[in-house]
């Protein structure tokens, strides 16, 4: 049975309250991040649910309703970084037509690294899971793979291209520079662990940047001769 057309105009009004609302809800939602991550660089990663309201300046119980608890602050950070991350390394891939394997690897590289570098303390909240936090997948293993299965099709690219000189790209390219791609995410990952615990007794960015650029690009170089025989 068709509606009439008030209860036509009754149900867009509905739909345009609900649609305004889901608007703020997100707004708000990224403005207490922004909050989050503030409080996060003036107090470190012990913080509470207090310092984040203070540095909002709302309540708690606006923060409840927006975040949930810690461990949903948590999530929310987990979210910005991870799209801070994927913006750096979205920068690098447009670059892959006219730079090096190497500089890709590389800019990917620097780009983890930089993170940490910047807001150390952002880091050591992101990887350390709230212990009230069990229900679901992790979410920074989640954003580790995010950023396998964003570099893969990048990788693949670079390993077709280097073919083209040679013969047909073997089947395998694809599962190639996935394996590449996952293995240098994973690889960045846990070297960025331990370099930002070493504190002030740490190599500079740099070094660590090369060293990765020149085992990934090695290998790279293998793999593009393996798909040209």
């Amino acid at each position: 049975m068709a509606m009439d057309p008030v209860q036509q105009i009754a149900g867009r009004r509905v739909d345009g309250r609900t649609t305004r609302w889901e608007a703020h809800r997100a707004r708000r939602r990224a403005e207490l991040t922004q909050a989050a991550l503030r409080a996060l660089r003036k107090h470190g990663p012990g913080i509470g649910m207090e310092e984040i309201a203070a540095e909002a300046g709302t309540s708690r119980t606006v923060l409840y309703r927006h975040l949930g608890d810690r461990a949903g602050a948590w999530r929310a950070v987990i979210e910005s970084v991870d799209a801070n991350i994927w913006g750096d390394l979205a920068r690098a891939s447009e670059k892959t037509a006219q730079t090096t394997p190497r500089t890709v690897i590389a800019a990917v590289t620097d780009s983890y690294l930089a993170l940490v570098e910047r807001d150390p303390e952002i880091y050591r909240f992101v990887v350390t899971r709230p212990l009230n936090d069990t229900d679901g997948e992790d979410p920074v293993a989640g954003m580790t793979n995010r950023m396998g299965e964003r570099l893969t099709p990048v990788l693949e690219h670079l390993l077709r291209t280097a073919a083209r000189t040679g013969s047909e790209p073997a089947a395998g390219t694809a599962e190639a520079a996935r394996t590449l791609a996952h293995g240098l995410v994973g690889c960045v990952r846990f070297i960025a662990e331990d370099w930002v615990a070493r504190g002030d007794d740490r190599p500079p960015r740099s070094q660590l940047v090369q060293e990765v650029a020149e085992l990934y690009g090695a290998r790279f170089d293998a793999l593009a001769a393996e798909t040209t025989r």
